[in-house]
């Protein structure tokens, strides 16, 4: 099975490595990232970031929240619901 890496650029946090498809905030902890978590179901936007990379686009659950919280970013994802299908990087949003 494919490996993806997540890195965190701009951190001292290591990259990590996850199996292809699985979900990005199963593998996000407080040691390993600067992305903050709530629900965990893609309804508060605690876990708004910025991705780079090749990832499936966001479901259309997902896009509506994203269009309230980052309106026209197309790196604004929700790492609770972002299926990590190819290397990527990953990091905070700031408005």
């Amino acid at each position: 099975m494919k490996r993806c890496f997540v890195r965190f650029p701009g951190t001292n946090y290591p990259a990590i490595a996850l199996p292809q498809h699985e979900n990005l905030a199963n593998y996000l902890t407080v040691q390993n990232s600067t992305i903050l978590f709530g629900c965990r179901t893609g309804i508060c936007g605690t876990c708004l970031c910025l991705i780079k990379g090749e990832i499936p686009p966001p479901n259309l659950e997902e896009r509506e929240v994203l269009e309230i919280l980052a309106p026209g970013n197309p790196q604004a994802r929700l790492a609770c619901q972002v299926d990590v299908t190819n290397d990527i990087a990953i990091a905070p949003f700031e408005d």
